[in-house]
Protein backbone atom coordinates (compact mmCIF):
# COMPACT_ATOMS: atom_id res chain seq x y z
CA UNK A 1 0.00 0.00 0.00
CA UNK A 2 1.61 3.35 -0.94
CA UNK A 3 2.68 5.52 1.68
CA UNK A 4 1.65 9.57 1.19
CA UNK A 5 3.62 12.32 2.20
CA UNK A 6 0.80 15.49 3.64
CA UNK A 7 -0.06 18.82 4.21
CA UNK A 8 -3.62 19.38 6.00
CA UNK A 9 -5.17 22.24 8.90
CA UNK A 10 -6.15 20.86 12.17
CA UNK A 11 -9.51 22.08 13.68
CA UNK A 12 -7.91 24.89 14.08
CA UNK A 13 -6.44 25.60 11.79
CA UNK A 14 -3.24 25.19 12.43
CA UNK A 15 -0.39 23.88 9.27
CA UNK A 16 0.33 19.74 9.75
CA UNK A 17 2.81 17.70 7.60
CA UNK A 18 2.88 13.95 7.92
CA UNK A 19 3.19 10.39 6.33
CA UNK A 20 0.24 8.10 5.99
CA UNK A 21 -0.18 5.01 4.68
CA UNK A 22 -3.67 4.58 2.24
CA UNK A 23 -4.92 3.07 -1.25
CA UNK A 24 -5.29 6.50 -3.08
CA UNK A 25 -5.73 10.48 -2.59
CA UNK A 26 -8.98 10.06 -2.10
CA UNK A 27 -9.03 7.30 0.51
CA UNK A 28 -6.06 9.50 2.17
CA UNK A 29 -8.69 12.71 2.34
CA UNK A 30 -11.50 10.89 3.93
CA UNK A 31 -8.97 8.96 6.74
CA UNK A 32 -7.54 12.45 7.64
CA UNK A 33 -11.10 14.25 7.83
CA UNK A 34 -12.22 10.72 10.20
CA UNK A 35 -9.27 12.57 12.11
CA UNK A 36 -10.45 15.96 11.81
CA UNK A 37 -7.84 17.14 9.46
CA UNK A 38 -8.32 18.71 6.48
CA UNK A 39 -6.21 17.59 3.47
CA UNK A 40 -4.46 20.60 1.11
CA UNK A 41 -1.51 19.08 -0.54
CA UNK A 42 -0.47 15.92 -1.06
CA UNK A 43 3.31 16.16 -1.33
CA UNK A 44 4.19 13.13 -2.45
CA UNK A 45 3.60 9.23 -3.08
CA UNK A 46 6.20 5.76 -2.51
CA UNK A 47 4.79 3.00 -3.16
CA UNK A 48 5.90 0.85 -0.33
CA UNK A 49 9.03 2.85 -0.43
CA UNK A 50 9.88 1.83 -3.66
CA UNK A 51 11.58 4.37 -6.65
CA UNK A 52 8.29 6.25 -7.37
CA UNK A 53 7.09 9.42 -6.24
CA UNK A 54 4.93 11.28 -7.35
CA UNK A 55 4.20 15.28 -7.08
CA UNK A 56 1.55 15.48 -9.66
CA UNK A 57 1.04 14.95 -13.61
CA UNK A 58 4.27 17.64 -14.48
CA UNK A 59 5.74 17.01 -12.19
CA UNK A 60 10.13 16.69 -13.10
CA UNK A 61 12.01 13.24 -11.99
CA UNK A 62 14.49 15.46 -10.03
CA UNK A 63 11.91 16.93 -8.53
CA UNK A 64 10.21 13.55 -7.28
CA UNK A 65 13.51 12.44 -5.91
CA UNK A 66 13.73 15.62 -3.69
CA UNK A 67 10.11 14.87 -2.71
CA UNK A 68 11.44 11.56 -1.74
CA UNK A 69 14.46 12.05 -0.41
CA UNK A 70 12.32 14.37 2.05
CA UNK A 71 10.33 11.56 2.88
CA UNK A 72 13.26 9.29 3.85
CA UNK A 73 14.81 11.38 7.01
CA UNK A 74 15.44 9.87 9.98
CA UNK A 75 18.44 8.37 11.11
CA UNK A 76 17.61 4.53 11.80
CA UNK A 77 19.50 3.46 14.69
CA UNK A 78 20.47 0.39 16.24
CA UNK A 79 17.92 0.65 18.90
CA UNK A 80 15.20 1.20 16.28
CA UNK A 81 15.46 -2.45 15.19
CA UNK A 82 15.95 -3.73 18.16
CA UNK A 83 12.45 -2.47 19.25
CA UNK A 84 11.03 -3.20 15.63
CA UNK A 85 12.38 -6.62 15.35
CA UNK A 86 11.15 -7.65 19.58
CA UNK A 87 7.51 -6.70 18.47
CA UNK A 88 7.58 -8.70 15.14
CA UNK A 89 8.77 -11.56 17.09
CA UNK A 90 6.11 -10.87 19.77
CA UNK A 91 3.30 -10.56 16.73
CA UNK A 92 4.40 -14.08 15.06
CA UNK A 93 4.43 -15.36 18.37
CA UNK A 94 1.36 -14.57 18.95
CA UNK A 95 -0.44 -15.96 15.54
CA UNK A 96 -0.63 -13.26 13.87
CA UNK A 97 0.06 -13.22 10.24
CA UNK A 98 3.46 -12.03 8.57
CA UNK A 99 1.49 -9.44 6.35
CA UNK A 100 -0.21 -8.50 9.11
CA UNK A 101 2.31 -8.13 11.55
CA UNK A 102 4.48 -6.11 9.13
CA UNK A 103 1.11 -3.91 8.32
CA UNK A 104 1.02 -3.27 12.49
CA UNK A 105 5.11 -2.24 12.71
CA UNK A 106 4.05 0.36 9.70
CA UNK A 107 1.58 1.99 11.97
CA UNK A 108 4.06 1.65 15.00
CA UNK A 109 7.19 3.55 14.02
CA UNK A 110 7.49 6.96 14.19
CA UNK A 111 10.63 7.22 11.92
CA UNK A 112 9.48 8.02 8.38
CA UNK A 113 12.23 6.50 6.89
CA UNK A 114 11.94 3.33 8.77
CA UNK A 115 7.74 3.44 7.70
CA UNK A 116 8.81 3.31 4.50
CA UNK A 117 11.16 0.81 4.40
CA UNK A 118 8.70 -1.89 6.75
CA UNK A 119 5.68 -0.48 3.72
CA UNK A 120 8.35 -1.53 1.30
CA UNK A 121 9.28 -4.90 2.98
CA UNK A 122 5.56 -5.52 3.85
CA UNK A 123 4.49 -4.78 -0.06
CA UNK A 124 7.25 -7.61 -0.99
CA UNK A 125 6.27 -10.25 1.33
CA UNK A 126 2.45 -9.68 -0.16
CA UNK A 127 3.23 -9.88 -3.18
CA UNK A 128 5.18 -13.31 -2.67
CA UNK A 129 8.73 -12.41 -1.49
CA UNK A 130 10.47 -14.60 0.85
CA UNK A 131 11.20 -11.62 4.26
CA UNK A 132 14.35 -12.26 3.89
CA UNK A 133 14.71 -11.15 0.41
CA UNK A 134 12.20 -7.89 1.11
CA UNK A 135 14.96 -7.20 3.84
CA UNK A 136 17.61 -8.25 1.55
CA UNK A 137 16.82 -4.68 -0.65
CA UNK A 138 17.77 -2.75 2.96
CA UNK A 139 20.83 -4.28 4.01
CA UNK A 140 22.28 -0.89 4.27
CA UNK A 141 20.02 -0.64 7.38
CA UNK A 142 19.77 -3.89 8.66
CA UNK A 143 22.84 -5.46 7.59
CA UNK A 144 24.02 -9.04 6.12
CA UNK A 145 24.00 -10.63 10.17
CA UNK A 146 20.61 -9.88 9.95
CA UNK A 147 19.42 -10.80 6.61
CA UNK A 148 21.12 -14.39 7.13
CA UNK A 149 19.82 -14.86 10.20
CA UNK A 150 16.16 -14.15 8.95
CA UNK A 151 16.60 -16.35 6.25
CA UNK A 152 17.53 -19.15 8.70
CA UNK A 153 14.80 -18.98 10.60
CA UNK A 154 12.42 -18.92 7.23
CA UNK A 155 14.09 -22.26 6.28
CA UNK A 156 13.85 -23.89 9.59
CA UNK A 157 10.30 -22.62 10.08
CA UNK A 158 11.08 -21.30 13.67
CA UNK A 159 11.56 -17.30 12.45
CA UNK A 160 9.71 -15.93 15.89
CA UNK A 161 12.65 -17.66 17.97
CA UNK A 162 15.49 -16.71 15.81
CA UNK A 163 13.59 -13.06 15.90
CA UNK A 164 14.04 -13.14 19.58
CA UNK A 165 16.93 -14.41 19.20
CA UNK A 166 18.42 -11.56 17.09
CA UNK A 167 16.60 -8.80 19.49
CA UNK A 168 18.47 -10.14 22.32
CA UNK A 169 21.84 -9.71 20.17
CA UNK A 170 20.82 -6.46 18.54
CA UNK A 171 19.99 -4.83 22.14
CA UNK A 172 23.18 -6.57 23.91
CA UNK A 173 24.90 -4.54 21.06
CA UNK A 174 23.27 -1.40 21.02
CA UNK A 175 23.83 -1.40 25.21
CA UNK A 176 27.64 -1.98 25.05
CA UNK A 177 27.93 0.90 22.09
CA UNK A 178 26.28 3.14 24.30
CA UNK A 179 28.19 2.09 27.94
CA UNK A 180 31.25 3.03 25.31
CA UNK A 181 29.80 6.72 23.64
CA UNK A 182 28.35 7.33 27.10
CA UNK A 183 32.26 6.58 28.89
CA UNK A 184 33.55 8.55 26.50
CA UNK A 185 31.26 11.44 26.08
CA UNK A 186 32.49 13.52 29.66
CA UNK A 187 36.42 13.27 28.61
CA UNK A 188 35.81 14.39 25.21
CA UNK A 189 33.46 17.31 26.34
CA UNK A 190 36.28 17.88 29.51
CA UNK A 191 39.13 18.02 26.62
CA UNK A 192 37.23 20.41 24.25
CA UNK A 193 35.91 22.83 27.35
CA UNK A 194 39.69 22.68 27.98
CA UNK A 195 41.19 23.94 25.17
CA UNK A 196 38.56 26.32 24.65
CA UNK A 197 39.53 28.11 28.17
CA UNK A 198 43.34 27.72 27.27
CA UNK A 199 43.14 29.12 23.77
CA UNK A 200 41.16 31.89 25.22
CA UNK A 201 43.01 32.52 27.97
CA UNK A 202 46.49 32.71 25.36
CA UNK A 203 44.99 34.89 22.71
CA UNK A 204 42.66 37.51 24.84
CA UNK A 205 43.84 37.66 28.62
CA UNK A 206 47.77 36.55 28.99
CA UNK A 207 48.67 39.62 25.96
CA UNK A 208 46.76 42.24 28.47
CA UNK A 209 48.56 40.48 31.74
CA UNK A 210 51.70 40.56 30.38
CA UNK A 211 52.02 44.41 29.39
CA UNK A 212 53.33 45.43 32.46
CA UNK A 213 56.51 43.08 32.07
CA UNK A 214 57.77 44.88 29.13
CA UNK A 215 58.69 47.41 31.03
CA UNK A 216 60.93 45.25 33.33
CA UNK A 217 64.43 45.63 33.41
CA UNK A 218 64.54 42.35 35.29
CA UNK A 219 64.97 38.74 33.76
CA UNK A 220 61.28 37.10 33.73
CA UNK A 221 61.38 33.57 35.03
CA UNK A 222 61.54 30.86 32.30
CA UNK A 223 57.63 30.05 33.02
CA UNK A 224 57.13 33.60 32.21
CA UNK A 225 58.59 33.87 28.97
CA UNK A 226 57.55 30.44 27.60
CA UNK A 227 53.59 31.71 28.58
CA UNK A 228 54.41 34.88 26.51
CA UNK A 229 56.13 33.36 23.56
CA UNK A 230 53.08 30.93 23.62
CA UNK A 231 50.42 33.42 23.47
CA UNK A 232 52.04 35.52 20.51
CA UNK A 233 52.63 32.30 18.28
CA UNK A 234 49.16 31.44 18.68
CA UNK A 235 47.78 35.63 19.15
CA UNK A 236 50.19 35.62 15.60
CA UNK A 237 49.45 32.82 13.52
CA UNK A 238 46.53 31.17 14.57
CA UNK A 239 45.04 31.87 10.76
CA UNK A 240 47.53 29.11 9.66
CA UNK A 241 47.28 27.00 12.66
CA UNK A 242 44.23 25.91 13.00
CA UNK A 243 43.85 25.08 9.34
CA UNK A 244 47.14 23.56 9.70
CA UNK A 245 45.78 21.14 11.99
CA UNK A 246 42.80 20.55 9.94
CA UNK A 247 44.21 19.63 7.31
CA UNK A 248 46.61 17.24 9.11
CA UNK A 249 43.52 15.52 10.65
CA UNK A 250 41.79 15.28 7.63
CA UNK A 251 44.85 13.89 5.70
CA UNK A 252 45.35 11.48 8.38
CA UNK A 253 42.13 10.59 8.69
CA UNK A 254 41.31 10.04 5.15
CA UNK A 255 44.98 7.94 5.08
CA UNK A 256 44.27 5.40 8.12
CA UNK A 257 40.64 4.92 6.47
CA UNK A 258 42.27 3.59 2.97
CA UNK A 259 42.89 -0.35 2.22
CA UNK A 260 46.94 0.59 3.02
CA UNK A 261 46.91 2.89 5.94
CA UNK A 262 44.10 0.91 7.53
CA UNK A 263 46.18 -2.29 9.07
CA UNK A 264 48.46 0.26 10.13
CA UNK A 265 46.22 2.02 12.37
CA UNK A 266 44.23 -1.66 13.54
CA UNK A 267 47.60 -2.48 14.46
CA UNK A 268 48.72 0.32 16.09
CA UNK A 269 45.16 0.49 18.00
CA UNK A 270 45.18 -3.20 19.28
CA UNK A 271 48.47 -2.04 20.99
CA UNK A 272 47.80 1.15 21.96
CA UNK A 273 48.31 1.21 26.19
CA UNK A 274 45.21 0.83 28.07
CA UNK A 275 42.55 1.07 25.09
CA UNK A 276 44.10 -1.28 23.09
CA UNK A 277 43.44 -4.61 25.29
CA UNK A 278 39.91 -2.91 25.64
CA UNK A 279 39.72 -2.87 21.86
CA UNK A 280 40.71 -6.62 21.40
CA UNK A 281 38.45 -7.43 24.37
CA UNK A 282 35.49 -5.75 22.31
CA UNK A 283 36.17 -7.11 18.56
CA UNK A 284 36.70 -10.78 20.26
CA UNK A 285 33.37 -10.68 22.18
CA UNK A 286 31.86 -9.44 19.46
CA UNK A 287 33.30 -12.33 17.55
CA UNK A 288 32.16 -14.56 19.64
CA UNK A 289 28.57 -13.53 20.21
CA UNK A 290 27.63 -13.08 16.66
CA UNK A 291 29.07 -16.47 15.29
CA UNK A 292 27.00 -18.25 18.35
CA UNK A 293 24.06 -16.35 17.26
CA UNK A 294 24.49 -17.11 13.42
CA UNK A 295 25.10 -21.31 14.15
CA UNK A 296 22.32 -21.02 16.45
CA UNK A 297 20.22 -19.79 14.01
CA UNK A 298 20.78 -22.43 11.63
CA UNK A 299 23.57 -20.53 9.50
CA UNK A 300 25.98 -22.70 8.10
CA UNK A 301 29.40 -22.47 9.36
CA UNK A 302 31.68 -21.01 6.60
CA UNK A 303 28.51 -18.38 5.65
CA UNK A 304 28.39 -17.38 9.51
CA UNK A 305 32.19 -16.53 9.14
CA UNK A 306 31.89 -14.84 6.23
CA UNK A 307 28.98 -12.35 8.01
CA UNK A 308 31.26 -12.43 11.36
CA UNK A 309 34.43 -11.36 9.40
CA UNK A 310 31.90 -8.49 7.98
CA UNK A 311 31.10 -7.16 11.14
CA UNK A 312 34.39 -6.96 12.80
CA UNK A 313 35.71 -3.90 12.05
CA UNK A 314 39.32 -3.83 13.04
CA UNK A 315 41.34 -5.70 9.77
CA UNK A 316 43.94 -7.29 12.09
CA UNK A 317 41.58 -9.19 13.43
CA UNK A 318 39.02 -9.40 10.40
CA UNK A 319 41.93 -11.05 8.51
CA UNK A 320 42.45 -13.75 11.42
CA UNK A 321 38.55 -14.56 10.92
CA UNK A 322 39.04 -14.84 6.82
CA UNK A 323 42.34 -17.23 7.04
CA UNK A 324 40.14 -19.51 9.78
CA UNK A 325 37.60 -19.13 7.44
CA UNK A 326 39.51 -20.71 4.44
CA UNK A 327 41.20 -23.22 7.31
CA UNK A 328 37.78 -24.72 7.58
CA UNK A 329 37.25 -24.96 3.71
CA UNK A 330 40.25 -27.12 3.82
CA UNK A 331 39.41 -29.69 6.26
CA UNK A 332 40.93 -27.76 9.69
CA UNK A 333 39.21 -26.96 12.70
CA UNK A 334 38.00 -22.87 13.88
CA UNK A 335 40.72 -22.98 17.04
CA UNK A 336 43.82 -24.10 15.12
CA UNK A 337 44.31 -21.12 12.62
CA UNK A 338 42.56 -19.03 15.35
CA UNK A 339 45.83 -20.28 17.96
CA UNK A 340 48.09 -19.85 15.14
CA UNK A 341 47.20 -15.96 14.50
CA UNK A 342 48.38 -14.80 17.87
CA UNK A 343 46.02 -12.40 17.87
CA UNK A 344 43.19 -14.11 20.31
CA UNK A 345 44.04 -14.68 23.85
CA UNK A 346 44.45 -18.82 25.22
CA UNK A 347 41.26 -18.85 26.47
CA UNK A 348 39.31 -18.05 23.12
CA UNK A 349 40.84 -20.41 20.77
CA UNK A 350 40.47 -23.53 23.75
CA UNK A 351 36.99 -22.92 24.69
CA UNK A 352 36.49 -23.00 20.52
CA UNK A 353 38.38 -26.33 20.72
CA UNK A 354 36.19 -27.95 23.74
CA UNK A 355 33.57 -27.07 21.89
CA UNK A 356 34.31 -28.43 18.55
CA UNK A 357 35.04 -31.73 20.24
CA UNK A 358 31.73 -31.70 22.57
CA UNK A 359 29.73 -30.47 19.41
CA UNK A 360 28.68 -27.63 21.89
CA UNK A 361 30.64 -24.47 19.76
CA UNK A 362 27.87 -22.47 20.12
CA UNK A 363 27.36 -22.65 24.21
CA UNK A 364 31.37 -21.94 24.13
CA UNK A 365 31.26 -18.80 21.96
CA UNK A 366 28.36 -17.56 24.22
CA UNK A 367 30.33 -18.51 27.28
CA UNK A 368 33.45 -16.67 25.66
CA UNK A 369 31.43 -13.69 24.60
CA UNK A 370 30.07 -13.64 28.29
CA UNK A 371 32.98 -13.35 29.95
CA UNK A 372 34.77 -11.27 27.82
CA UNK A 373 31.93 -8.79 27.82
CA UNK A 374 32.07 -8.63 31.80
CA UNK A 375 35.41 -8.05 31.40
CA UNK A 376 34.95 -5.01 28.93
CA UNK A 377 31.87 -3.75 31.70
CA UNK A 378 34.88 -4.13 34.53
CA UNK A 379 37.40 -2.06 32.68
CA UNK A 380 35.06 0.67 31.28
CA UNK A 381 34.27 1.22 34.74
CA UNK A 382 37.48 1.32 35.90
CA UNK A 383 38.77 3.74 32.86
CA UNK A 384 35.75 6.11 34.05
CA UNK A 385 37.04 6.63 37.45
CA UNK A 386 40.52 7.19 36.26
CA UNK A 387 39.89 9.30 33.26
CA UNK A 388 37.96 11.74 35.42
CA UNK A 389 40.54 12.63 38.23
CA UNK A 390 43.09 12.43 35.40
CA UNK A 391 41.69 15.56 34.02
CA UNK A 392 40.96 17.11 36.65
CA UNK A 393 44.81 16.91 37.74
CA UNK A 394 45.52 17.90 33.69
CA UNK A 395 43.42 21.19 34.07
CA UNK A 396 44.80 22.16 37.31
CA UNK A 397 48.45 21.81 36.48
CA UNK A 398 47.60 23.87 33.29
CA UNK A 399 45.77 26.27 35.13
CA UNK A 400 49.04 26.38 37.97
CA UNK A 401 51.03 26.68 35.06
CA UNK A 402 49.53 30.18 33.79
CA UNK A 403 48.80 31.65 37.30
CA UNK A 404 52.91 31.10 38.43
CA UNK A 405 53.50 32.25 35.28
CA UNK A 406 51.66 35.56 35.79
CA UNK A 407 52.44 35.94 39.27
CA UNK A 408 55.79 34.93 39.59
CA UNK A 409 57.41 38.55 37.93
CA UNK A 410 54.61 40.25 40.33
CA UNK A 411 56.27 39.27 43.42
CA UNK A 412 59.17 39.92 41.76
CA UNK A 413 59.06 43.36 41.23
CA UNK A 414 57.42 43.68 45.20
CA UNK A 415 60.17 42.10 46.08
CA UNK A 416 62.78 44.71 44.42
CA UNK A 417 60.58 48.05 45.54
CA UNK A 418 61.06 46.78 49.11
Amino acid sequence: MPVFEYKALDQAGKPIRGMLEADSPKTLRSQLRKDGKFLTEVLGQAEGGRAAVRKGANAAQSDREVNFGKMARGRITTDDIAITTRQLATLLGAGVTLVESLSALVDQVEKERLKIILSDVKGRVNEGAALADALAVHQKVFGSLYVNMIRAGEHSGALDAVLLRLADFTESQSKLQQKIIGTMTYPAIMMVVGVGILTMLMVVVIPKVTKIFTTMKATLPITTRILIWGSNFLRDWWFIIFPLIAIIAFSATTYFRSPKGKPVWDRFALKAPIFGSLLRLLAISRFARTLATLLKSGVPLLTAMDITRAVITNSILADVVEKARDAIREGESIATPIKRSGEFPPLVYHMIAIGERSGQLEDMLLSVADSYENQVNVRIGALTSMLEPILTVFMGVIIAFVAFSVLMPILQVNSAIR
